[in-house]
């Protein structure tokens, strides 16, 4: 176990313990004087049926050997959601000896994702591996996505760096705040699962370095899946854009994660799209010209 991921596991179990209130676990407060936000540890020894001192071991970060029937009963005990108790286990199997990855992205983005995107005409859809860089896109989509694309001379551009590190981002994302969340919730998740990754710590750092607003959010230990729901975007061109969006990830291609953005036929948003779509008509050889360096990309964890 390495004292990163001992760290990682400390501050998560006892973020998780301080949200938790003695009357939303059922038991009694005992008074208003508590000393401790949440519940105490030996609560939470006890609504998860193990010893206190055991409890103790595991909040200091030593969750190696711990069994599937002890995580399942402290995620119980601390009332985790289905992302919480998904990374509550990656962080268990991450404290174990060290493995091989079982997902690594591949070296480049297959001939037949490609295939697949230039194929999808009407609507905007791109590809992104676990570290949000995006690294192949269709015409319509690199047209939406267009601030992030611009913003920087980085490729592959990454969204949650164009989240904290471009201005434009604020008003791009028409509800900011839920987005810089979720964004890092999302790379929260990817540390636990991946804590050898070493682009994805030099993205962690980079990013707690240059952004007082990440170092925040990271440090709620937060974490967040991404598969479907609303984007709310405010783009250059077209205006506001409201946006269901679906994020798959890829059978073939483990690692790599297609989202594709679609609007009702007839809404203001799906009438936006078509001229979206005509004005990147006309920017077609400008975009291939600038996104050249994408082609190819490594996205190896």
């Amino acid at each position: 176990m390495s004292p990163r991921n001992a760290d990682e596991v400390k501050a998560f179990l006892s973020s998780r313990r301080e949200r938790v209130t003695p009357d939303e676990a059922g038991l009694p407060a005992y008074g208003s004087r508590r000393r401790v936000k949440g519940l105490r540890r030996e609560e939470v020894a006890m609504l998860a049926g193990v010893s206190v001192d055991y409890y103790v071991r595991l909040e200091r970060g030593n969750l190696s050997g711990a069994s599937d029937s002890v995580l399942d009963a402290l995620a119980t005990a601390l009332r985790l959601n289905e992302a919480e108790r998904e990374h509550l286990f990656d962080l268990a199997r991450a404290a174990g000896p060290a493995r091989a990855s079982a997902r690594r992205a591949p070296a480049s983005v297959p001939w037949s994702v490609r295939s697949l995107l230039d194929g999808m005409t009407a609507v905007p859809a791109w590809v992104r591996n676990d570290r949000h860089d995006i690294v192949a896109a269709n015409l319509l989509g690199r047209a939406l996505y267009s601030p992030v694309f611009d913003g920087s001379d980085v490729r592959p551009v990454n969204t949650t760096r164009f989240t904290f590190l471009d201005p434009a981002a604020r008003e791009f994302w028409r509800d900011y705040d839920q987005i810089a969340h979720d964004g890092v919730a999302m790379l929260q998740m990817e540390a636990g699962r991946h804590p050898h990754d070493k682009a994805l710590t030099a993205l962690v750092g980079e990013l707690s370095m240059r952004s007082e607003t990440f170092r925040q959010y990271w440090a709620t230990r937060d974490v967040s899946l991404h598969r479907s729901g609303l984007k709310r975007l405010r783009h250059p061109v077209v205006g506001d854009l409201d946006l269901t969006y679906e994020s798959l990830p890829l059978a073939s291609s483990p690692g790599l994660t297609l989202n594709v953005y679609v609007a009702p036929a007839g809404s203001p948003t799906f009438d936006a799209l078509a001229m979206l779509g005509s004005w990147a008509a006309t920017q077609e050889a400008d975009f291939l010209e600038l996104d050249a360096p994408v082609l190819g990309v490594s996205t190896d964890a």
